[in-house]
């Protein structure tokens, strides 16, 4: 699954306290309706978050800005960072799926198995984004004094957007990935949550 990455850089003059990235997270979901496979697939592909970058809808998605904040200490012959703070904000949309009462339990099996893995999946775009802006957020920390606070400028500026590049090709392969091993992976989880379940280690679904 391709993610709507929209990564906003915003460099301030404003002094910032010290500390780590930090992550704002929300969610919301979008109802799934159906008794039989065929119907949530269906609900899946009318329902699901629009992906600007596929033109296509998706089971799940996180979208994602990034803000950064830059003050500066100049003096007689330099001008450095004095300190950073990136700022993570990410919002996950999931499935719900309206159960009927009446359901097969093979559907509810594969429906469980199915929202935990696209769970799994999005939580893993956040740890990779965040990951990053702990990245950014240090480097920009590290960097060198410049001569002028123009030049201090336009270094966190290289630096943010070297570091923003990076952390969406480690999206994409990671979708990459994941998109390879989907049936693979479903199937086995499948498996697994069968065999716990019929050894009384998970409740019925």
């Amino acid at each position: 699954m391709n993610r709507s990455l929209l990564c906003t850089l915003m460099l301030s003059l404003a002094v910032m306290p010290a500390g780590a990235a930090n992550l704002v997270k929300t969610y919301s979901y979008f109802s799934v309706n159906g008794r039989t496979l065929d119907d949530i697939e269906k609900q899946l592909t009318k329902n699901g978050p629009e992906v600007k970058s596929t033109g296509s809808r998706h089971p799940g998605a996180t979208q994602m800005a990034f803000t950064t904040r830059v003050s500066y200490a100049q003096t007689a012959t330099s001008c450095r960072i004095a300190n950073a703070l990136v700022t993570l904000k990410v919002k996950v949309i999931l499935p719900e799926w309206r159960r009927p009462r009446k359901s097969d339990p093979e559907v509810r099996l594969f429906w469980d198995t199915l929202s935990a893995d696209i769970k799994r999946h999005e939580e893993r775009h956040v740890e990779i984004a965040k990951n990053h802006a702990r990245e950014l957020e240090d480097a920009l920390k590290a960097t060198y004094p410049q001569k002028t606070c123009e030049a201090a400028r336009a270094k966190a500026a290289e630096i943010s957007a070297a570091i923003l590049a990076k952390h969406d090709r480690a999206q994409a392969e990671f979708d990459r990935v994941e998109s390879v091993n989907f049936e693979s992976r479903i199937i086995r989880l499948l498996r697994y949550r069968m065999e716990r379940t019929q050894s009384g280690q998970l409740p019925p679904t």
